[in-house]
């Protein structure tokens, strides 16, 4: 083996000392757009359109977050229109088309997108979250005139979905220019079907197209690096393709050693794929990938690398909140670094495919990904109150509408996309789908009306085989989930059968009735944690877990109690924009962890002191009066007024002492340590211990007295604590930025963050001032949030009111270096200056 590897690595060099540089496949093409809105959906008769009024954009582009909140729009959405917008782009002709070939990708679209070059029309897309690409060879310019790209995208319905959707070309675009031998894109498929701690067999398998007009020798050689940039193993083929052919070639090649990734180590390698042809090399594909296994037992659960693993997960949908749906790389990364603090190791992407960069992040940080595709099917959902269609609007209609001639395209071109990353390990196929195929409630029988509590988390009355007997009595329908199911699953496995197949269930027990759940390698339950044992009982062979759950300690202990049940996805880690029906002002859904710009809420606290294996405390505190608490008179203590009292409730928790003299307030610490003592101005309030606690969050009953109030716990012989200071009324503005310097790339982000602070420097959170900030220097504002949900101020502004005393102004980096100055202002206040780099 080792002289093997010796000859294999002179080779190379003496091949890459005969070409030292292959041509770059990939253009960033986000730069330079045109962009207008038109009145109607009708598509212009002329296409390309004259362009020479219209706005110049950079991509990614959402253009519903830069509306103002409107209450005549609809929750589902965000309270943010939508509409049709035109998007052109004039481009050279990069090389010679009959030795060349160019294809443009884009990464997403939202949504109804129709795509032409020079008025020759491409192709469609409606589906907004599946990457789609395009050749464009054929039609492109030879004679030195300029290309014009011209993207129609209809987004009039604007009510489509039960979430923010965002409209416009919100994701990446790539110009892809290569040899007429190629690998096409998505054409490598890189899996790791056994590892060790010894050796890793990495099984690379390469698809490779000759559009030349003659056949062709050529040598396949692929090199695996480390994360140093260490070339740790290659495989050299000989090989020969007919004209107009494709063929697909197999390399298993041996990893001594390898670095595995996991979530806590998540080590990235390259499989660098290199076409050669008389030694020169005609194309390069880079694929990264991570050495890992994956096993799911029905019984055990499930197993990174040979260890039994908790997927302690967040739902997430794909805003990033000011920036609407056309999300920064940087934004991304400050939300996740901050989930992953709290412990956090899992998304689900819920509910559609998310951005090839959110994916690598994920590869990055050491995330497990489900990756879910569809949240319809055969029948629509409504929009507007959830469950199933209410009513028939233009506005609401969705992706049903294209399910049918569309559904197995954006499956596979979704999965060829993401199957190289080590985060992705699921497929979910659907998200709480029963609701839209009719008689999946009768089924279950837990909406028969002798039935009382309702169906949320109840063992149900009825017999498995009662079940089975009421779903086979149902009348012949149109459409089965069962059918559709399995054909869903069908399509997963035709291109990846490395990863389980998932769904989200939100009636599992008729879903098991139906043969919905039979489709599925791994049965996702959608809350219901109280039927687990029940489906285990009566189907020993499925394996069980949950995909959607409440930000409550009973969901994660419902993981903790059954070893078969691996999973949680708190719904959600992140407020997120929509699905307000009917809750003007309030604009999106309050989630677990982070507010809508990022900053920690209670939540994250609570889930950090569960989920990270070190000393954590924090302290909470509210009105008791505003509490589900009373206050016993005998002890002083605080005491439930029910069993539902002992569930986190993080929204109400605020991360103050500001209260009225003597008015009684709930102090509320999360900690992993097993007794804390509360102090209030240096005077002990005594101590609770986590063994009284249930629910883990220890409470005092406290007259309130300004000053500090002080959490301490010991630790391996040190002291521990958190404290809240009282603050007078505010007098100045402090600025904080994440970042000090910033590529001059184009993309680059820094949040600045402003705080409104007492003569002393405490925070101050229960005032709040209209601040405005400005720039001096070379960059752009994105817009500014409080991360109120119920703030509707525009996004796009230099100007907010704060909330908790507190505001967020993104920016981002141009391409050109220096430095800017930021600075924030309001009545009576003085602010700092933030300076940022651009390098």
């Amino acid at each position: 083996m080792k002289s093997t590897f010796f000859l294999t690595s002179i080779l190379l060099l003496l091949f890459a000392s005969q070409n030292l540089r292959a041509q770059e496949r990939e253009t960033d093409f986000n730069f330079d757009w045109k962009f207008t809105l038109l009145e109607d959906t009708k598509i212009p008769e002329q296409i390309p359109m004259t362009d020479n009024t219209w706005r110049d954009v950079r991509l990614p582009h959402d253009w519903s977050v830069e509306f103002s909140f409107d209450e005549k729009m609809e929750g589902c959405t965000g309270y943010l229109a939508g509409g049709v917008g035109v998007y052109q782009k004039h481009f050279k002709t990069p090389s010679d088309k009959n030795q060349k070939s160019t294809f443009i990708l884009f990464d997403g679209v939202y949504n109804n997108a129709t795509f032409w070059l020079n008025g020759e029309r491409l192709g469609e897309n409606p589906y907004g979250y599946s990457p789609v690409y395009f050749d464009l060879t054929s039609f492109l310019k030879e004679n030195g005139e300029e290309n014009v790209l011209t993207v129609h995208v209809d987004h009039s319905r604007y009510a489509d979905s039960r979430w923010y959707t965002g409209s416009g070309i919100y994701r990446n675009v790539k110009l892809i220019t290569v040899d007429k031998l190629h690998i096409p894109i998505w054409g490598t498929f890189v899996t790791t079907p056994q590892v060790t701690a010894d050796e890793a067999t990495v099984q690379v398998e390469t698809k490779v197209v000759n559009s030349r007009k003659g056949n062709s020798k050529f040598t396949l050689s692929t090199d695996i690096f480390d994360a140093e940039g260490k070339v740790v193993a290659s495989d050299i083929k000989e090989l020969k393709l007919s004209a107009g052919k494709e063929t697909k070639i197999s390399q298993a090649i041996s990893v001594i050693q390898p670095n595995l990734w996991d979530t806590e180590t998540p080590n990235m390698y390259k499989a660098v794929s290199k076409l050669m042809v008389n030694n020169k090399v005609v194309d390069k594909y880079t694929t990264p990938f991570g050495i890992r296994s994956l096993r799911f037992d029905k019984d055990q659960g499930f197993f990174l690398n040979g260890k039994s693993t908790y997927v302690k997960g967040v739902c997430l949908h794909h805003d990033g909140g000011l920036v609407g749906a056309a999300v920064p790389k940087g934004v991304w990364k400050r939300r996740l670094e901050k989930l992953k603090e709290a412990g956090c190791n899992a998304i689900r992407t819920s509910h559609n495919p998310f951005s090839e960069e959110f994916l690598d992040i994920c590869d990055e940080l050491g995330f497990l990904v489900q990756n879910e595709i569809f949240d319809e099917m055969d029948n629509p959902k409504d929009k507007q109150h959830n469950l199933n269609e209410q009513s028939v609007q233009y506005i609401t209609r969705g992706y049903t509408e294209h399910f049918q001639k569309w559904g197995e395209s954006d499956l596979k071109r979704t999965i060829l996309r993401d199957r190289n990353h080590p985060s992705v390990f699921q497929w979910s196929i659907g998200n709480e789908i029963e609701w839209t195929y009719p008689g999946y409630k009768h089924v279950s029988g837990l909406w028969d009306p002798e039935v009382k509590g309702g169906y949320w988390n109840k063992i149900p009355d009825l017999t498995a085989d009662e079940m089975k007997a009421r779903y086979n009595a149902l009348p012949d329908r149109k459409y089965k989930l069962a059918e559709t199911a399995q054909r869903l699953a069908k399509w997963v496995k035709e291109v990846d059968t490395t990863r389980a197949v998932t769904a989200n269930l939100i009636i599992p027990v008729a879903s098991c009735a139906s043969g919905y759940a039979g489709a599925l390698d791994v049965v996702g339950f959608s809350y219901q944690i109280a039927q687990y044992d029940w489906c285990k009982k009566n189907y020993p062979d499925m394996m069980f877990t949950g995909n959607e759950n409440s930000g409550l300690l009973s969901e994660w202990l419902s993981i903790i109690e059954n070893p078969m049940v691996f999973s949680m996805y708190m719904w959600t880690g992140i407020d997120y924009l929509g699905e307000s029906q009917d809750k003007w002002p309030q604009k999106g859904w309050d989630g677990d962890m982070l507010d809508f710009a990022g900053f920690e809420k209670q939540g994250w606290n609570y889930f950090k002191s569960i989920w990270v294996n070190k000393p954590q405390i924090s302290l909470g505190t509210l009105p008791v009066v505003d509490s589900e608490f009373t206050v016993d008179e005998l002890s002083g203590k605080p005491v439930p007024k029910s069993n539902k009292s002992l569930q986190w409730r993080n929204s109400e928790s605020n991360m103050h002492w500001n209260y009225s003299d003597g008015e009684m307030v709930l102090v509320e610490v999360c900690s992993n340590l097993p007794v804390v003592e509360l102090f209030l101005n240096g005077v002990s309030l005594g101590c609770r211990s986590l063994s009284e606690c249930p629910d883990r969050i220890l409470r005092w009953a406290v007259p309130y007295q300004a000053g500090t109030l002080t959490a301490k716990a010991g630790f391996d012989g040190a002291r521990i604590k958190a404290e809240l200071k009282s603050a007078s009324a505010p007098v100045g503005i402090r600025l904080t930025t994440d970042k000090t310097t910033l590529s001059a790339d184009g993309y680059d982000v820094a949040h600045v963050i402003a705080q409104l602070v007492d003569k002393d420097g405490n925070e101050v959170k229960i005032s709040n001032e209209k601040l405005t900030f400005s720039l001096d220097g070379d960059a752009t504002i994105l817009g500014v949030d409080n991360g109120s949900n119920k703030s509707i101020q525009d996004y796009q502004s230099n100007e907010l009111l704060t909330s908790q005393g507190r505001g967020m102004l993104l920016i981002q980096s141009l391409k050109q270096k220096g430095s800017i100055v930021i600075n924030a202002s309001a009545d009576g206040l003085k602010s700092n200056r933030i300076q940022i780099e651009i390098k």
